[in-house]
């Protein structure tokens, strides 16, 4: 479930940031009134009177926190974004104490993962109407992750950390991210087939990636 997130790494344009426990939990409706709106009937029906009465609280209510449609859009997505790197949080502080046979079919697992539990992501990503605050909190969003997978590398003792490390392993999540999407538009479980394509694409090249250091 999505969860609120707020400030300039969330990017989410709140118009009135919650501090109390109770304005927090009115956000938090608000925004389960939201994902099941956009579950249920798509990104068009995101509409500030429509959640409003989903939320079962008044128009004026919603207005404190988000403003507009678009808002209630970067909200979800915020969320949804802040999910995927807690998981490659998790990831990252795993692998310093774990050995992983495959670590590359670990992330994409664990990632896809999350895009069979979260409904509400799959629903905003392959509908319409993203804002372009949305889009560029996305960019941001996968340069924290290609982090994350720079992160694990260092864990596992396999590369230096370097300018050109944090390039490859951006570029590795951009293709896993387009195939990983794709995959979930063929089905909402995912193709397993493309999903197995993605881990040997991303093994071949991540091996060749870490190999530069071998021969350094």
């Amino acid at each position: 479930m999505v969860q609120p997130t707020t400030g300039p790494d969330g990017g989410a344009p709140l118009r009135r940031t919650p501090r109390q426990a109770r304005s927090k939990a009115r956000l938090a409706l608000l925004l389960r009134a939201a994902e099941r709106i956009l579950v249920d009937e798509g990104v068009e029906a995101l509409t500030t009177t429509r959640v409003a009465a989903e939320a079962k609280v008044s128009v004026g209510s919603l207005y404190q926190y988000l403003p507009d449609r678009g808002a209630i859009i970067d909200a979800l997505a915020s969320g949804y974004f802040a999910r995927l790197e807690g998981v490659m949080d998790d990831l990252t502080r795993a692998a310093a104490d774990e050995r992983w046979d495959d670590p590359v079919g670990v992330l994409v697992d664990t990632c896809a993962g999350v895009y069979r539990a979260e409904h509400g992501f799959r629903a905003l990503w392959f509908g319409s109407g993203l804002t372009e605050r949305t889009r560029a909190a996305d960019r941001e969003h996968k340069r924290r992750m290609a982090d994350g997978v720079r992160r694990v590398l260092l864990a596992l003792g396999v590369a230096r950390d370097d300018e050109r490390l944090a390039r490859a392993c951006h570029a590795a999540i951009l293709a896993a991210d387009a195939l990983a999407q794709e995959a979930f538009r063929r089905t909402p479980q995912g193709d397993d087939d493309l999903l197995d394509e993605a881990k040997a694409m991303l093994r071949g090249y991540l091996t060749e990636v870490v190999a530069r250091y071998e021969q350094r």
